[in-house]
């Protein structure tokens, strides 16, 4: 009794783990609000592995956006389409946001000479 009673107490201070995002299985990307919009331009020009493979905040994802209207021929966004790949880009593909593994223990990696 007393152990059912413990976890009843703590279970609410238990960190739940965070949801995972559902992907579309044509595009990869993340299925959210914009996601069509950044689907629609950007495959016009390159595959969307690209996009999905990067990582940045909103300053990172609009320099890249000039780059291409300045170098590769991107055309202009209209304004609120701009707003929405970016608020999407900068949620879904953030810097902060990379999933990399932790590095590998001391133990684990090879003698180096």
């Amino acid at each position: 009794m007393r152990a059912v009673l413990i976890v009843f107490v703590l279970l609410p201070w238990v960190p739940l783990k965070a949801e995972t995002p559902k992907v579309d299985p044509t595009s990869g990307l993340v299925v959210a609000p914009g996601w069509q919009m950044v689907q629609a331009h950007c495959s016009a020009c390159h595959s969307l592995k690209l996009v999905t493979t990067q990582r940045g905040d909103r300053e990172y994802w609009l320099g890249l956006i000039r780059w291409m209207q300045k170098t590769q021929n991107l055309w202009e966004l209209p304004p609120a389409v701009e707003t929405q790949v970016l608020d999407y880009l900068s949620k879904h593909y953030r810097e902060d946001d990379w999933g990399r593994r932790p590095p590998l223990p001391a133990r684990l990696l090879p003698d180096t000479p």
